[in-house]
């Protein structure tokens, strides 16, 4: 394991039934092409050295004695290799014969784990050939010239790298409750199931949700491997299922009804696992009085590291498939939010700055469809303009052009000449554009605005965004401060996925051109003078750097607790194809030292809805003493 991922394959190898030496040896070609390949953990499918289709033939002494001999020919080939392996085969201990799964490691067996749940219906009646786990004493064993334990108590197994995981069978999964609930509880990180499961209408749906549910409901990595091609089709098919799933999201999945065998492989990130579960105190109360024997791996040198899954670039982007539900739910949320402050507070009217960029447009779409769905005058909507010093003709007539068209009220109140006067009470120069140059211009903003909603009796709409507050890019008690923020939870990529979205709508064809030009705009406080061509000459992006590449850090930071180290080396293959790691580096160390120095503005925040999992509301989300030290964030930044 490495950045806290580990490497695991389902493999569904070619079978023939009752041919021990055959499937033996497709093991151990999968066995190969996952070593290669660094796999840590391979699961095979239920009794995949004799085949799960034997039927009477699991009677047959024959059969049973191969199958040992099988299991000591595959300790014999990984003798050398690193990966562990988990395959399935029938055991006999005393009068009892166990549907077992063998965990196997470098020429040792380090486990035996005996299925628990027997199913015995329709054309499954295993119970005519195995107990169950329940009747097993437990019992010392001489197997496959090795001596182990065998009993029903959970069993565990560690890896030298500290990851944990469990073992359950098929049917085991389908039960009311599975042994992975208890494995999980006690520590488990990981589930393999060794599983043959036949095919028929409806069923892979069925299984897909059952595995998916229960990864997501133990917070867990789950490998799940089925029997396919070769098994007997006496009476049923078994399509060869592998599937990797982790909390509840499906990494790889294998072609169902192949012909050829199979090995999928991927990473589960178990830093992430273990976060969710730390943070989730549902979990961590179910977790008290479980138990479960640990078993400790032989420690291993692996080969290099390589990063198999795909990281999105944009974790906060909705899947193209998922883009207008996501949209609309995200919308809805922020309008109830500001209705229902609305309705308590029997307010009609909301004032807030339009300045023709990205936030105030979102917030004032919000408060368009606020209005309409509370049945409200949208004149009710002050939409104002403060035209500055750095106020360009583009943005300036985007923002009138938005507000005529939505049919609200519209001010225009130049800041120019109370900034001014400002600055001489004060004593500074207006040729000097520094801190005090912008900031005043911002609180002169926000100062309007409040005056506004005093003597109008109306609620100041706030437009900063969750990027902003990351990176503390706003003016303090400026336009960081308002009545209520709609856009507090939402970062600026997705902002503009949402005027896009709106944008599309038929009720906003009026707008489309607008909203679109608003979202090709620079985004920029515009605070400074423009150039001489009138263009925006203060670039955000420029002087923070890219709103893409601080969203993923404030992702994986927040949502997660990930270390410098692990949020560079995601992002590096992320954003491999447009950014150079220097360029990462040095705006990953940006994002801490900002996130770190700023957070005494995060920590007065005005009431607003959240929106995703990620959230900076210093009242449930984020609690952060303002004076921490980001000494131990940067020291690893530097290190990269």
């Amino acid at each position: 394991m490495k950045h806290g991922l580990i490497t695991v394959a389902a493999a569904v190898p070619a079978v023939k039934v009752a041919d021990v030496e055959f499937n033996v040896l497709e093991i151990e070609k999968l066995i190969a092409n996952a070593e290669g390949q660094g796999v840590e953990l391979l699961c095979f499918p239920e009794l995949a050295i004799t085949g799960y289709s034997c039927q009477d033939l699991f009677k047959e002494q024959l059969l049973l004695a191969k199958a040992e001999e099988g299991l000591m020919n595959l300790l014999d080939f990984t003798h050398k290799l690193n990966v562990i392996c988990v395959v399935g085969l029938p055991v006999q201990v005393g009068g009892l014969l166990l549907n077992c799964a063998a965990v196997i490691q470098s020429g040792l067996l380090l486990g035996l784990v005996p299925k628990t749940y027997l199913p015995n219906y329709n054309e499954f009646y295993e119970k005519r050939w195995f107990a169950s786990a329940q009747d097993l004493n437990p019992t010392d064993l001489y197997l496959a010239g090795t001596p182990v334990r065998i009993s029903a108590e959970p069993m565990i197994f560690q890896t030298d790298s500290g990851v944990k995981f469990g073992v359950e069978i098929c049917e085991d999964v389908w039960a009311p409750v599975p042994p992975s609930n208890n494995l999980t509880m006690a520590g488990a990180d990981i589930i393999l199931n060794c599983s043959a499961s036949d095919e028929l209408i409806g069923k892979h749906r069925y299984l897909r949700s059952l595995i998916a549910q229960q990864s997501a409901r133990t917070i867990s990595g789950y490998v799940y491997s089925s029997c396919g091609f070769g098994e007997s089709t006496q009476d049923v098919v078994y399509g060869g299922n592998a599937m990797i799933f982790e909390n509840g999201r499906l990494l790889v999945e294998g072609e169902r009804y192949s012909f050829q065998p199979q090995l999928q492989v991927t990473q589960i990130d178990v830093d992430r696992l273990r976060t969710e579960r730390h943070t989730n105190s549902t979990f961590i109360n179910a977790q008290r009085n479980a138990i479960a024997h640990v078993v400790e791996c032989k420690a291993v040198e692996l080969p290099d590291f390589q990063l198999l899954r795909p990281v999105n670039p944009h974790p906060f982007i909705p899947q193209e498939e998922e883009m207008q539900e996501t949209c609309e739910e995200i919308l809805n949320i922020q309008t109830a939010g500001l209705a229902k402050r609305l309705v308590h507070t029997n307010c009609e009217h909301v004032v807030l700055g339009i300045s023709g960029g990205l936030d105030s447009t979102l917030a004032l779409l919000v408060c368009v469809r606020t209005f309409d769905k509370l049945g409200l005058d949208r004149k009710g909507i002050i939409g104002v303009t403060m035209p500055g010093f750095g106020t360009t003709d583009r943005t300036h007539d985007n923002a009138t052009s938005l507000m005529q068209t939505l049919n609200i009220s519209q001010m225009e109140i130049s800041i120019a000449k109370a900034v001014k006067q400002h600055f001489e009470d004060i004593g500074h120069d207006i040729k000097k554009h520094d801190t005090t140059y912008e900031n005043s211009q911002a609180r002169e903003r926000t100062q309007i605005l409040m005056d506004l909603a005093n003597q109008l009796n109306a609620m100041v709409v706030g437009t900063g965004d969750l990027s902003e507050l990351a990176l503390g890019w706003a003016t303090y008690n400026g336009d960081h401060m308002s009545m209520y923020g709609v856009n507090a939870s939402i970062p600026k990529t997705l902002i503009q996925y949402l005027i896009k979205y709106i944008a599309g709508q038929p009720s906003f064809k009026a707008q489309k051109d607008t909203l679109l030009d608003i979202i090709d705009t620079p985004i920029s406080p515009e605070l400074t003078p423009a150039d001489a061509e009138g263009n925006i000459k203060q670039k955000t992006e420029d002087l923070v750097g890219p709103y893409e590449l601080h969203d993923f850090f404030l992702y994986y930071f927040l949502r997660f607790g990930f270390r410098p180290a692990k949020i560079f080396f995601l992002a590096t293959n992320a954003f491999k194809e447009k950014y150079e790691k220097e360029v990462i580096k040095k705006w990953l160390t940006t994002f801490f030292r900002r996130f770190f120095n700023q957070q005494f503005k995060r920590s007065c925040l005005p009431d607003g809805p959240k929106v995703g999992s990620v959230s900076l509301s210093p009242r449930g989300d984020w609690r952060m003493p303002s004076d921490a030290s980001s000494a131990l964030w940067l020291k690893e930044c530097e290190a990269l």
